[in-house]
């Protein structure tokens, strides 16, 4: 549990930082550390979905959700590299 806290943590951890440097070219590199631990987040809730600590319907809902925010960390790299 202590592992998937810490991923979903490190997503808005990771803007903060790259927020809070001196250069787009930071701020993009912790927005791609950011959708690392998104994708990391998404995998440790399917290892709980396959151990039955989370059922299907529950694992889909946090998939989309988790898919939605990928979109938007993405836009966000567009939009600061631009």
């Amino acid at each position: 549990m202590e592992q998937i806290d810490s991923a979903c943590s490190g997503i808005s951890m990771n803007i903060a930082e790259g927020k809070g440097r001196y250069s787009k070219k930071e701020f993009i590199h912790f927005l791609y550390i950011a959708r690392g631990s998104l994708f990391e987040t998404i995998t440790l809730l399917i290892i709980f979905e396959r151990r039955k600590w989370i059922n299907a319907e529950q694992l889909t809902e946090l998939k989309d959700m988790g898919f939605q925010i990928g979109k938007m960390i993405n836009g966000l790299i567009k939009a600061v590299g631009s």
